[in-house]
């Protein structure tokens, strides 16, 4: 049975222009088209979204989704490069970890040395983000 945009919309939980993004940026087949002109989509469609929406949950872009989709229709050893997207995502995510870590540091050097109630020329906080130097 064919679906309407709208109907694949409710039931996978997102909004019609999301299913029209999906189809534009490749995610999604083609929808066929109804003689007056309405997108028609299997429904396929709707598992498919929410393995997209599933993928993002879990940090995964677009680019990296389209590739995930491609593995899942292969015949064939999917797993293996499956793992090794999951692997790099992993990497990526723990490189971030590290750079937030790097982020809150410095913001605690500055709380604590902020004092309440102190005038404005005297904040390290507004001094350094004022000043030429880079705090890392």
């Amino acid at each position: 049975m064919a679906l309407r945009v709208g109907e694949v919309a409710r039931r996978a939980h997102v909004r019609p222009d999301t299913v029209r993004f999906y189809e534009e940026a490749g995610l999604l087949e083609p929808a066929d088209r109804s003689h007056a002109g309405y997108r028609r989509f299997p429904e396929e469609a709707v598992e498919r979204i929410r393995f997209i929406k599933r993928a993002q949950a879990l940090g995964f872009t677009l680019k990296e989704i389209a590739e995930l989709l491609k593995l899942r229709l292969r015949s064939g050893d999917a797993c293996g490069p499956a793992q090794t997207v999951a692997e790099a995502k992993i990497a990526e995510i723990d490189g971030k970890i590290v750079s937030l870590r790097r982020l809150r540091r410095g913001l605690t050097r500055f709380v604590t040395a902020c004092r309440r109630g102190s005038p404005t020329g005297d904040c390290p906080l507004l001094d350094s983000l004022g000043g030429e130097q880079d705090e890392r």
